[in-house]
C-alpha cells in the first residue's frame, strides 16, 4: 500500500495494529536518517548545560520527524513527554517514544545508538519499532504476534548454563543515585564469577536487541524508565524470552530492577543478581 494511502487509511482509524506497525516502521527510519546526516566528528562540550543542550538538539531533531508521523498514525494517541519517566501511565494510547536512544554515544561518533516508538494502550506495549542506523537493521514485535528483525523471525538463545553465557547490563542515566551506583557495581562483580563474558555499556535497548536475537544470553539493569525498557522488553518477550525483575517477579514499568534473559538461564541470572 502506498504511504499516503496507508496514512489516510489510519487517520481515518481503520488500521489495524499490524498496519499501524508498518508506519511507525517507516516514521523510526525516516528519524534514524535525520540522525545519520547529524553524525560526524564528536560534539565537544565543558559543561553539563552544554552537553544537556546538545543532547536536546538531537532530540528535537528526531522529534521533529516522528511526532507528525506517529500523530497522522493514531491522532487519539499522546506523547509520554520526558523520556526519562518511569511507572504506570493513565488509561488509553501512548506512543512511548527515545528519539536518540543512546544519544551520548552519537554525540561521540559512536555507532551504538538507535531510534524506537512504542505504542502503549491501557499500560500494555502493542507494538515497538527499533531502527539501529550503524546496521541497517530493524527490528520489530507486536504483541501475541512475535518479534522480527528486518522481517526475520527472532527466537533468543537456547543457552542453559550462565557460566558459559554472554551477559550484558547498562545504567539508566549518568547521575544515579549512590544506592543504584553500589548496586550495579556488585551485580557486576557477581556475573563476572557466575558467566562467561560481562558486557557493560549504553544504552538499553541494544544490549536487548542481542538478547531478542539470540546473540546474548541475559541482560539486567537497575531502575530505568519506560523508554529505554519497554522496547526491549517486548521483543525479548515475543521472541520466547523471560522478562522479570532481577528477583524472579514480573516487570513492570514500576518496577526498581529489570532483568530479561533466555528462558534457559534465567533462573540462573536471577539466583546471581540477589546475591
Amino acid at each position: 500500500m502506498p504511504e499516503s494511502t496507508r496514512t489516510t487509511a489510519t487517520a481515518a482509524g481503520s488500521a489495524s495494529d499490524a498496519e499501524l506497525l508498518a508506519g511507525t516502521v517507516e516514521a523510526v527510519r525516516a528519524a534514524a536518517t535525520v540522525l545519520r546526516e547529524r553524525l560526524g566528528d564528536v560534539v565537544p562540550y565543558r559543561t553539563r548545560e552544554e552537553l544537556m543542550r546538545a543532547l536536546a538538539v538531537n532530540d528535537e531533531a528526531a522529534l521533529g520527524v516522528l511526532r507528525p508521523r506517529l500523530s497522522l498514525l493514531r491522532p487519539q494517541a499522546r506523547f509520554v513527554e520526558d523520556e526519562l519517566a518511569g511507572g504506570a501511565l493513565p488509561p488509553g494510547e501512548w506512543w512511548v517514544l527515545d528519539p536518540a536512544e543512546g544519544n551520548v554515544n552519537h554525540l561521540h561518533a559512536l555507532p551504538e545508538w538507535a531510534v524506537t516508538a512504542t505504542l502503549v494502550r491501557d499500560n500494555q506495549p502493542v507494538f515497538t519499532a527499533v531502527h539501529v542506523p550503524s546496521t541497517g537493521e530493524t527490528y520489530t514485535a507486536l504483541a501475541g504476534a512475535g518479534a522480527a528483525l528486518d522481517g526475520r523471525p527472532l527466537h533468543v538463545s537456547g543457552a542453559d548454563d550462565l557460566g558459559l553465557g554472554l551477559v550484558a547490563t547498562s545504567q539508566a542515566r549518568p547521575d544515579e543515585a549512590d544506592e543504584v551506583v553500589r548496586r550495579i557495581g556488585s551485580s557486576i562483580t557477581a556475573m563476572l564469577f557466575d558467566a562467561l563474558v560481562v558486557r557493560t555499556s549504553v544504552p538499553a535497548t541494544l544490549h536487548l536487541l542481542h538478547v531478542a536475537a539470540g546473540r546474548i544470553d541475559a541482560f539486567w539493569q537497575y531502575s530505568g524508565a519506560r523508554a529505554d525498557l519497554l522496547p526491549g522488553a517486548l521483543l525479548v518477550s515475543e521472541a520466547g524470552g523471560r522478562v522479570s525483575d532481577t528477583e524472579g517477579r514480573p516487570w513492570t514499568p514500576e518496577s526498581e530492577s529489570f532483568l530479561a534473559s533466555a528462558p534457559g538461564v534465567h533462573a540462573q541470572a536471577v539466583t546471581t543478581l540477589s546475591r
